[in-house]
């Protein structure tokens, strides 16, 4: 099929999709923030009538002293604290397995976002034991209410304490994949900022620009914005520029901590709407293939696709530049003000302009799984091909 053809039928499809996600009713966590808010799991599950729930984290926070607190407090519940970055389909088949055997009745999952989508594909698994994993990959296939959940986050910038996709990665092809329906949303969001103080500066630094890259292009994706969308990306953006260097620079800070998670909450609320986009889709591929953290690729991608959407994009980085007060002057001035405050970031972080891992010989399979993740869902400023994701890969990994 023609190109032009195919970009005619992707922007068909988003505004057919954006009509309806305006007519569905908006689903959100209940928010239970705060120092020491972990320790108000058991007030939540009397309250909601549950009496064995599933705890999904993995092998650095089973040790850590809140979490030893946290399940002190319990009179009986089950564990899995084997999750890893990138959950594969095999672990998330192991979580759901237990849950059955165990009789579980609820899901508390704390972490990272590895940990929350490996507790939240399973919770699918559990809605739907009919179908596999795979055959949910995409939007709106599991249709089923799934168990009570609870997220805890430990860090500030997967957003996947209130969002409605849980993302997999296949074992045997490294296709990294997003399972997305809104019963994927948790029931409650617990924001405790001492859960993130032990967190190391690399890592603080790096899933708080996959924060500001679920903000940054939610804001981006106009065609799916409700009312409130806009908001919570211009809030979360001037909240992560200002507080994001310094939780990175004084970890104990627990006011940065706690403004961090909110930022990452209220991109996370927008993206659900919004989607992300390209930067997603190519960063996906990375993390799949590679083994790359997910902050990290968006960290490195983002400057490079939004320099490359060029003047399709000026307008909202300048309105994001002026909010957040990072630059005045004409449209122009301040978007390339706003894509060069990223990699100022990024550099006073420590992360890296490039990728090293990227082979040519894996660009063919990487932009197709991209192309598939971002077409026809996303509406993005600039669609892309195969071809525009390797070059993005490409200009990654620097080999040309």
């Amino acid at each position: 099929m023609d190109l032009k053809l195919d970009q005619i039928y992707d922007r068909l499809y988003q505004s057919a999709f954006g009509l309806g996600i305006r007519i569905l009713p908006g689903k959100g966590p209940q928010v239970v923030s705060g120092a020491h808010a972990l320790n108000r799991i058991n007030e939540i599950l009397e309250k909601e009538g549950k009496l064995h729930p599933m705890i999904v984290t993995g092998p650095r926070i089973v040790k850590s002293e809140f979490f030893v607190n946290a399940c002190g407090t319990l009179k009986e519940y089950s564990l899995f604290s084997d999750v890893r970055p990138d959950p594969d389909t095999k672990t998330v088949e192991k979580i759901a397995a237990m849950y059955t055997q165990e009789r579980c009745d609820c899901f508390v999952a704390i972490g990272g976002g590895s940990n929350m989508d490996a507790a939240k594909a399973a919770s699918a698994r559990i809605a739907r034991p009919d179908r596999t994993l795979q055959e949910m990959g995409g939007t709106l296939k599991v249709r089923r209410r799934t168990p009570l959940f609870l997220a805890v986050p430990t860090t500030a910038g997967t957003g996947s304490e209130c969002t409605v996709a849980a993302v997999v990665t296949d074992p045997e092809t490294h296709h990294k994949y997003s399972i997305n329906d809104f019963v994927l949303c948790p029931d409650y969001a617990i924001l405790d900022p001492v859960l993130t103080v032990s967190l190391p500066p690399f890592l603080t630094a790096t899933t708080g620009m996959d924060a500001l890259t679920h903000a940054v292009e939610a804001y981006l994706n106009r065609p799916y914005h409700r009312r409130e969308t806009p908001g919570q990306c211009r809030e979360a953006v001037r909240a992560i520029f200002r507080y994001l260097p310094e939780a990175f620079k004084k970890p104990d800070n627990l006011k940065a901590r706690q403004e961090m998670l909110f930022a990452s909450f209220k991109a996370g609320l927008a993206f659900t709407t919004a989607c992300v986009g390209n930067v997603h889709a190519a960063a996906h591929t990375i993390g799949g293939m590679y083994h790359v953290p997910h902050g990290l690729a968006n960290a490195v991608l983002l400057p490079i696709v939004l320099e490359d959407y060029g003047k399709k994009v000026e307008r909202p980085l300048a309105d994001l530049a002026r909010f957040a007060h990072i630059a005045a002057g004409t449209d122009s001035e301040c978007a390339a003000a706003f894509i060069q405050k990223i990699r100022d970031m990024n550099r006073t972080f420590g992360i890296p302009d490039h990728i090293e891992k990227i082979s040519e010989d894996d660009l063919d399979q990487m932009a197709s799984w991209a192309v598939q993740e971002a077409n026809p869902l996303y509406p993005v400023p600039v669609i892309y091909d195969r071809e525009h994701f390797k070059r993005i890969l490409r200009r990654v990994g620097q080999l040309s």
